[in-house]
């Protein structure tokens, strides 16, 4: 199965719908994304869809509440908190501290700007 972003307003994700593999195979056999769309605008009537992927293709699988950034052609999660920052080739948000690498379980503090055991 094929997994396929419905783009809303300002980018945004508000669906994602799977479609059986067969339905991207052109006339040789080879799965093409535009089949995919095509599909899923008749079917649904939708006029922008984008394929996502779990293999890092679009950076990053895409999500209800997610943008798609034409320019850098990926998925990007919604900012977590304000001082974070998206790492542009990761296209993920990095917290201003590094996490601890310690095996514990940290949740960050806003307030704070650092991570806080979470025991």
């Amino acid at each position: 199965m094929a997994s396929f972003a419905k783009i809303g307003l300002s980018n945004k994700v508000i669906e994602i719908l799977s479609v059986h593999n067969n339905e991207l195979k052109d006339s040789n056999g080879v799965e093409q994304e535009v089949n995919g769309i095509n599909f899923l605008k008749n079917l649904t009537g939708w006029p922008i869809w984008k394929q996502t992927f779990t293999n890092g293709t679009r950076k990053n699988f895409a999500g209800i509440g997610y943008t798609y950034d034409e320019d850098k052609d990926a998925f990007i999660s919604p900012k977590p908190f304000n001082s974070w920052t998206l790492n542009e080739t990761t296209c993920q948000w990095e917290a201003p501290v590094v996490r601890p690498d310690d095996g514990q379980n940290y949740d960050w503090n806003e307030t704070t700007q650092q991570w806080d055991l979470n025991e």
